[in-house]
C-alpha cells in the first residue's frame, strides 16, 4: 500500500511548467479586484501560480500574464513586491 502523500502540482503561468504547489507562489484576485500575494494558498479568490523564480515574474510582467488571467490590471507593485520576497528566499 503507497502511504505517500500527492504532491498537489501546479502550472506556472508564465513558463508553463508544472511543478510541485509549494514552488509556485500564489496571486490572488479577490471578489473586490483587489489583487495580492497569497503566501498561504488558501485565500479566496481568483489565482495563479507562478514559480518562485526572477525570470517568471519578469516574463509574467512583460507579457501581461496575470493581468489577462486575473482579469484586472496589475500594479508594478505586485511584481516588485514578488521579486523582493524571492530576493529574501535565496
Amino acid at each position: 500500500m503507497n502511504t505517500r502523500k500527492k504532491v498537489p502540482m501546479r502550472k506556472c503561468v508564465a513558463t508553463g511548467e508544472m511543478k510541485p504547489k509549494k514552488e509556485l507562489v500564489r496571486i490572488v484576485r479577490s471578489k473586490e479586484g483587489d489583487v495580492s500575494i497569497d503566501l498561504t494558498g488558501k485565500k479566496s479568490g481568483r489565482g495563479a501560480y507562478l514559480s518562485r523564480d526572477k525570470e517568471a515574474v519578469l516574463l509574467a510582467k512583460k507579457k501581461n500574464t496575470l493581468s489577462n488571467l486575473l482579469e484586472v490590471s496589475i500594479n508594478d507593485s505586485i511584481y516588485e513586491e514578488l521579486l523582493e520576497l524571492l530576493e529574501k528566499e535565496n
